[in-house]
């Protein structure tokens, strides 16, 4: 990932945003004054979309291609396959002493725990709604506390959205519509915490994104590493020219 001057270059759509007096404020990271790359230690915790090793085939996961986007930084992996919101917390309890930026995929898990509610009757589209909505607050207040608890160790931090189902996956319509819900949660969460922003809704948006209609394959692991070395290169503390709270988003 090249560095021009004190500019970083990255193949995504990196914006920071802002609560002003005003409203929102979105700029184009470019129009910003970043670090150069330097060095730096990025710590992965959540989920399989980062501990996706097992799914791959023998392909590099995303944690080998973070490596491969960030040659001189260090790189860690402490999501775990199958963990839920409130794993993180444990995770975290083994973070190394020396990390610099901290990066989290977690949520996909919860919202299948919650996918029986899909098949449950009732008896309009306001009533479902409901059941869905109830199932997203109590959500949002896990998600809540797992961000209070990131933010708590004073690095730049970014969480990821849950992405969709590769597009030819049956019910994806469905199923990408219950998620607007869940992921509803963790931009608001991300926002009024002034957490980074990494959209892997847009990011991986193909079928070859993703290894089966829960993980990545390696490239749709490849897009969301080159997500996460625009956000380390973009969240330096000597590129701090953005306000308090200001929230920088990566999109595909």
């Amino acid at each position: 990932m090249p560095v021009r001057g004190r500019r970083w270059h990255c193949a995504c759509h990196t914006w920071a945003l802002a609560a002003t007096r005003k409203g929102v404020q979105y700029v184009l990271m470019e129009e910003l004054s970043t670090a150069a790359a330097g060095k730096g230690h990025v710590v992965l915790l959540g989920d399989s979309i980062f501990d996706n090793g097992a799914y791959v085939g023998g392909s590099p996961d995303v944690v080998a291609q973070l490596r491969g986007e960030l040659p001189d930084w260090r790189c860690t992996l402490l999501a775990l396959d199958g963990d839920v919101t409130a794993g993180v917390l444990r995770q975290l309890a083994s973070l190394p002493a020396d990390a610099t930026h901290l990066v989290v995929s977690v949520g996909g898990n919860d919202a299948l725990g919650y996918a029986p509610l899909l098949q449950q009757r009732t008896f309009s589209v306001g009533e479902a709604l409901s059941v869905l909505g109830a199932a997203a607050e109590r959500f949002a207040a896990e998600y809540e506390a797992m961000l209070d608890a990131l933010k708590a160790r004073g690095l730049p931090c970014a969480v990821c959205t849950i992405y969709d189902t590769p597009p030819s996956e049956p019910g994806q319509k469905v199923i990408k519509a219950a998620l607007c819900l869940f992921n509803d949660a963790i931009t608001r969460a991300a926002f009024s915490r002034g957490a980074g922003l990494i959209d892997l809704r847009l990011i991986c948006s193909e079928d070859g994104d993703y290894a089966n209609p829960i993980e990545p394959s390696a490239q749709g692991g490849q897009k969301i590493a080159r997500a996460i070395a625009c956000f380390a290169g973009a969240a330096q503390p000597a590129a701090a020219d953005l306000p308090e709270l200001a929230s920088i988003v990566i999109s595909g």
